[in-house]
């Protein structure tokens, strides 16, 4: 599930904003002032949300001085100011997309949905990176896992949960949102038989490192075990 940061001090626009977005799928997260978001981000470190909504007139820090600290994360700036020089300043600043409040809500997810699109598309760009948790290690790029020091041999489908999990190592990932998430590259993973990938994933995953790293929540879908020495 996409997430999305919204730095907006209006409680009514946040709540609007909150019901529309979760309709859309997206999960969202709240910073009330320009201090407040930056705070947000230092704690989330490279796990930042997927997109930022920013109005300009913040306490605190103000959306303009907050802009150049945000990073490489996609900024669609939501703001009552429709002088053309307003917006100019804001996307020369690092802004990816300006909307003028008021604002239509299809306008808005379009918008949301052409940032995330192209998002993706430079992701496919980048070099190869690893994801880690506790023993175990995945290689993006050549899909090699390593736990304990050894090499795993995963099938496609445990490898796409694995990565998934390990992508959201503090949240209970739904089986709903796994199978929707893993469809694409594994169509043989099917509600009926998640439950025995994930069962044979942490059965090799205990085997290489004598301990159980993916846990059930009844009911609701699996997550991975902090216990580890992992934050």
């Amino acid at each position: 599930m996409k997430q999305i940061l919204i730095i907006d001090d209006d409680i009514s626009i946040n709540d609007m904003l909150d019901k529309v977005l979760a309709r859309a799928g997206y999960e969202t997260f709240h910073a009330w002032s320009g201090t407040e978001a930056l705070l947000f981000l230092k704690d989330c470190g490279e796990r930042k949300p997927d997109l930022i909504l920013l109005d300009l007139m913040l306490p605190g820090l103000s959306g303009e001085e907050l802009l150049p600290q945000i990073g490489d994360v996609p900024v669609i700036v939501m703001s009552a100011r429709t002088d053309v020089r307003d917006k100019v300043n804001v996307l020369l600043a690092g802004a990816a997309d300006y909307i003028t409040k008021p604002f239509e809500i299809e306008e808005l997810l379009a918008r949301i949905s052409v940032q995330l699109r192209g998002r993706r598309a430079g992701r496919r760009h980048e070099e190869p990176k690893s994801e880690v948790y506790g023993e175990i290690t995945l290689d993006l790029g050549t899909r090699l896992v390593r736990a304990g020091g050894e090499e795993v041999h995963l099938t496609k489908t445990e490898y796409a949960i694995l990565k998934l999990l390990m992508e959201n190592p503090r949240q209970v990932i739904t089986r709903t949102v796994i199978l929707d998430r893993i469809s694409e590259d594994t169509p043989d993973c099917t509600e009926s038989s998640l439950k025995v990938h994930v069962s044979n994933l942490r059965k090799k995953l205990r085997q290489a490192t004598g301990r159980d790293y993916i846990e059930a929540v009844w009911g609701i879908g699996f997550k991975l075990k902090n216990d580890h020495g992992c934050e």
